[in-house]
């Protein structure tokens, strides 16, 4: 394994690892906000402090392009959290963690439409034991199959649009657009198409953002897990691909149960250690080259 690539297989696991912890920070701010002022508040910092980075505008860009930046900002952005959000309203949260990683699955098949990536049985075989680790973890011996066609729809639809994302990103990446400069157009994209919403709905509530907790908060989703973790993602995909980038969604519900063990001290079931032995290997086996690497570590 290059170094190149081992950069990106940390970039993803640091990208990752930040959007894991991220529940509780918006779980806070929406006693105060709405989902969809949440939303533009963040990406409004994040378009700033990509602004501030780097002031420069992407050239060159042809109108084909420009409408693939548009629908990333639709998808990545706007969409995902739009349908995310309402479906956590109308269905359980162990249903949309499980049909969120699912997402994995149709960045492959959407990629390999699209972009002509290929596809290896182990990632098939990978996508099937992380999926059964994420229902462990998440049903953690109290499995209930609670249908809710709804909200699972939703889910289900947030997973296909952060595919279509990812997707989006690799043929940005071809083109040879920066991670950043094309992370901070999409961002402009996505504040623009958010506006109508806004005012539309009356506006976004100011004098709350101004206690230290909420601002703390919105700087948090808004430079780090927004700004910094978009543009970090990015560019896992131009190292990785979208197919390996995206595999490490499966970490998710690792990074939520070991963070609240740390954090909360809630106690960690022996289901919940089996759930992420098993997302790990689903993990190593989606990626052949992170497979290679562990092996080589145990050797040592």
């Amino acid at each position: 394994m290059s170094n190149n690539v081992l950069k990106g297989h940390l970039i993803a696991l640091f990208t990752v690892f930040i959007w894991g912890t991220t529940f509780t920070v918006t779980k806070i701010l929406l006693r105060l906000f709405l989902p969809y002022q949440i939303l533009f508040i963040r990406f409004f910092i994040a378009f700033i402090f990509l602004t501030i980075v780097d002031h420069k505008r992407l050239k060159y860009v042809s109108a084909k392009d420009e409408l693939l930046f548009i629908f990333a900002a639709a998808t990545g952005v706007v969409l995902y959290f739009l349908f995310e959000n309402t479906a956590l309203v109308y269905t359980t949260a162990a249903n949309v963690g499980i049909l969120i990683a699912v997402s994995p699955f149709i960045t492959a098949l959407l990629s390999h439409i699209f972009v002509g990536e290929k596809l290896k049985k182990s990632f098939f075989a990978g996508f099937i034991i992380a999926i059964t680790g994420i229902a462990v973890i998440t049903f953690n011996g109290k499995f209930v199959l609670e249908l809710n066609p709804a909200g699972d729809t939703l889910a289900l639809l947030a997973a296909v649009v952060w595919a279509a994302y990812s997707t989006s990103l690799k043929k940005l990446s071809l083109k040879g657009y920066p991670s950043l400069g094309a992370t901070k157009h999409i961002f402009m994209y996505a504040l623009i198409i958010m506006i109508p919403i806004l005012v539309i709905k009356g506006g976004i509530p100011l004098s709350p953002i101004a206690e230290k907790n909420v601002a703390l908060s919105f700087v948090f989703l808004g430079i780090i897990a927004s700004g910094i973790c978009y543009v970090t993602w990015s560019g896992a995909i131009k190292i990785l691909g979208p197919i390996k980038t995206s595999s490490y969604i499966y970490l998710s519900p690792v990074i939520t149960t070991v963070f609240s063990f740390i954090v909360l001290h809630e106690r960690i079931t022996f289901l919940e250690i089996c759930g992420i032995v098993l997302i790990i290997i689903g993990l190593a086996l989606s990626d052949g080259n992170l497979l290679l690497l562990i092996k080589k570590t145990n050797a040592r």
